[in-house]
């Protein structure tokens, strides 16, 4: 197999795919605008955390197969998978959601553009609204290229954080070109290294299905963190409840949380809130109670304060247990823990303890020793550190680690 790879973006999908396939047999030329990131992985090293990842990176680097770049080269492949975050400071006037920003896609376009050329396969695996692979091949032909020469798909990545590798590989994908022919072509380059079914069909089906899996798994959270509100107010243990129901048959209520985070459910609803004209009620709902659980969250802390500053005429030390936007991982993209541990250092003495990063700007990070001697321990994400912790009068459990 002599396929070169040209991979835009070196982040949590960009670099686990591009080590893979230079251990697949690919000759693959990584690309990201982080010269830092770049120089870590030319070190055979990584800059994110994911189990096994370091193990697959060294191995590409050491073979010759994979090497970390500013700017493209000429490939058989494009693949890009860059951020698609949404404008944060803009709101669609109809529906008052987000606006996707589509900006790292265009600008990662641009820059493979020059060096596209008959016969090549380009492939946009980052989560984006529909009708974006198509923008993207325009974007290609305004650039010069000519499509009738060239396959354009889109292939979402459907990985869980902390098993991605694995994942990569035993998942099934779906792919959809712009085109039929696109659409064999990239479906025949998957199934060289996915185990699992690659699934084909249209660029903008294959969008619309990524978005409504994480649509899917948005909505089922809203209803177990909508539960726990209602719960709190009537005096109910959730987590008990939750269990009860759960032993009916066709019954799965998933555990709630301090709100959803990750580039992904907490991000991809908006999508199709935003396009939608304002039919996406149920999704648009579910985006927003999961939103709120964190404001809500906030609030029950504060309460615990004040309590706590009445009955000892201080104000106490919070620690809050967790930054990431999940247990055992570094991903701080969208992080409701973040979220909430930032609100509550702009209100009283805050520290933070992340066993997964080593530092936060704008936030005091400690040790898990050093955390015990807060006044509340406020558990915001189950990492595993975390689970041999004790209880005590002390500790506001949100992670769902002590049930």
């Amino acid at each position: 197999m002599n396929k070169t790879v040209c991979v835009v973006g070196m982040g949590y999908i960009g670099l686990p795919t591009a080590a893979l396939l230079a251990n697949r047999g690919f000759r693959v030329h990584g690309v990201d605008v982080n010269k830092s990131a770049i120089d870590t992985i030319n070190q055979g090293k990584i800059h994110i955390v994911e189990p096994e990842l370091d193990t697959f990176v060294h191995s590409a680097v050491n073979s010759g197969m994979l090497s970390a770049h500013l700017e493209p080269t000429e490939a058989d492949v494009f693949l890009v998978a860059v951020p698609t975050p949404f404008h944060h400071d803009q709101l669609n006037p109809v529906t008052n959601s987000p606006v996707p920003n589509l900006d790292y896609v265009k600008s990662a376009t641009k820059a493979i553009a020059p060096y596209v050329k008959p016969g090549n396969l380009v492939l946009l695996e980052s989560t984006s609204p529909v009708g974006t692979t198509v923008m993207m091949a325009e974007e290609l032909k305004a650039a010069g290229v000519d499509l009738s020469e060239i396959h354009v798909a889109h292939s979402p990545e459907r990985v869980l954080p902390g098993h991605i590798m694995r994942e990569l590989i035993e998942n099934d994908r779906v792919v959809g070109g712009i085109d039929d022919k696109s659409t064999r072509a990239a479906a025949d380059f998957y199934r060289t290294f996915v185990d699992g079914e690659v699934l084909e069909t249209t660029s903008k089906t294959a969008e619309m299905a990524k978005l409504t899996e994480n649509a899917f798994r948005d909505v089922n959270i809203a209803f177990a963190n909508e539960l726990s509100m209602l719960c709190d107010d009537e005096g109910i243990d959730v987590y008990e409840l939750i269990k009860l129901a759960n032993h009916h048959p066709r019954v799965n209520v998933l555990q709630p949380g301090c709100g959803v985070g990750g580039h992904c459910i907490s991000v991809d609803p908006w999508f199709i809130v935003n396009s939608a004209n304002g039919k996406a009620k149920m999704v648009e709902q579910a985006r927003r109670t999961n939103d709120y659980k964190s404001e809500w969250v906030i609030e029950k802390v504060k309460n615990a304060a004040l309590q706590f500053k009445n009955e000892q005429g201080r104000a106490p030390l919070i620690a809050c247990m967790g930054l990431a936007f999940k247990p055992d991982i570094d991903d701080l993209r969208e992080s409701p823990a973040l979220y909430i541990t930032q609100q509550l250092n702009e209100y009283g003495n805050v520290v933070a303890v992340e066993p997964n990063i080593e530092a936060f700007k704008g936030l005091k990070c400690v040790s898990e020793e050093e955390a015990d001697n807060a006044d509340l321990l406020v558990y915001l994400v189950a990492h595993k550190e975390f689970k041999s912790h004790a209880v005590s009068n002390k500790t506001i459990d949100f992670a769902g680690l002590f049930k």
